[in-house]
């Protein structure tokens, strides 16, 4: 079942387009480079790739910026950070900070899909201080301590 919420947005500028879902299953919509021009990436290097786009998330919600398995798979390139964050109080330009991974370099062309963006809801928590954690199997084992199987 898919729920839908209503995000507004704006293009920025006349290369922008809007986010769009490449089926009715898909949970990331495309988000694409809002160049005039390709824009070249070389080995190692990150370029902030602006989208045109500023969107108004509904309170509540947040917009994850995921990489695209196909950037990533054959062009070694997808986001610096791994998952971008935007808040529902930010109005400014989506911009995604692509990162070459491979040892060549690599192209996005102009309106190229460069990222995807899932709109979630988040619970907000609230924290609280406390002298003891209660006891799991698990306890503090991390990175790898419940095998690899």
């Amino acid at each position: 079942m898919v729920n839908d919420v209503n995000v507004r947005y704006i293009k920025l500028n006349e290369f922008a387009k809007a986010p769009s879902y490449a089926n009715g299953n898909a949970a990331g919509a495309d988000l694409y480079a809002a160049t005039s021009a390709p824009l070249t990436i070389k080995p190692s290097e990150t370029v902030l790739v602006g989208t045109g786009i500023a969107t108004e998330i509904p309170e509540g919600y947040v917009g994850l910026v995921f990489a695209r398995s196909g950037l990533a798979s054959k062009k070694g390139l997808a986001p610096a950070n791994k998952v971008g964050v935007i808040d529902s109080d930010y109005r400014g330009e989506i911009k995604v900070a692509i990162h070459n991974h491979s040892s060549e370099d690599q192209t996005i062309d102009a309106g190229e899909r460069i990222a995807q963006l899932v709109i979630t809801p988040y619970v907000h928590a609230n924290f609280e201080f406390s002298q003891k954690l209660t006891e799991t199997d698990r306890g503090a084992g991390g990175f790898g301590s419940t095998g690899s199987k």
